[in-house]
């Protein structure tokens, strides 16, 4: 099985008092390694709830998910975490840098919680920095970093620990056209590199990079389509 994602029927309430709240109603979905796929879908449609259960930041309700092999539904939740900091890397709209930190010190984070040296911590970070073009950048700290500057250094975070799989929610939400081209550009040379990118967008020229598309409405997959665009420019 070629599936490093693998949704069978994932059902998610919400419990107000004795009022049941469905926000997904049955997904079933394969992800093979080093596809690139957006998730698409007007608000309410259960997008960033699904993501947080394949980012294992949430669990389903009913249903069955296997990451990687490993049987999620039947995780504990430190054994969870810990799979997760191996096999995904984040990327969110807001960065989520900290302030105090430098560019590289952020990037390097997440093997300080692995309980790597420090030796190894700087090689890396410097390596993932280097793929994101931002060496010259290295020791600035987020507020002396455009907002650009600041997504590629939150990716240059998601890519660290070598995980098999790029989250990334709405990366393009707060900047401007030409910055969010870029950002997609550095986006198609990860998935180049051989990562698996799964993409939670709502604007059609950003989920346009992916090589498949995946709507939702209402909870459920309204149609989960190849991405012609792509193949297009691929050709030209």
């Amino acid at each position: 099985m070629n599936s490093v994602i693998h949704l069978d029927q994932i059902k998610k309430s919400y419990f107000m008092g004795k009022m049941e709240l469905q926000v997904l109603k049955g997904i079933s979905l394969d992800i093979n390694r080093n596809e690139y796929v957006a998730l698409m879908g007007p608000s309410g449609s259960g997008k960033s709830t699904l993501m947080n259960i394949i980012g294992c930041l949430d669990t389903p309700t009913a249903g069955t998910y296997i990451l990687n092999g490993h049987d999620i539904s039947e995780t504990e939740d430190n054994r969870l975490a810990e799979i997760r900091n191996k096999e995904i890397g984040f990327v969110f709209q807001q960065f989520n840098l900290l302030p105090r930190l430098t560019a590289l010190e952020n990037v390097a984070l997440p093997l300080v919680y692995a309980g790597m040296g420090k030796r190894i911590r700087t090689d890396k970070a410097n390596h993932v920095m280097d793929l994101v073009n931002l060496t010259d950048r290295s020791h600035h700290k987020p507020n002396e970093l455009s907002g650009g500057q600041c997504q590629r250094v939150a990716i240059a975070r998601a890519l660290v620990n070598d995980p098999s799989i790029i989250l990334a929610d709405e990366p393009t939400g707060n900047l401007d056209t030409k910055t969010s081209y870029e950002i997609m550009e550095i986006f198609n040379k990860i998935h180049a590199n051989g990562n698996t990118i799964v993409l939670v967008t709502h604007e059609e020229d950003i989920a346009n990079h992916a090589h498949r598309i995946v709507r939702l409405r209402d909870g459920l997959i309204e149609s989960d389509k190849k991405n012609e665009k792509v193949g297009m420019y691929a050709q030209h």
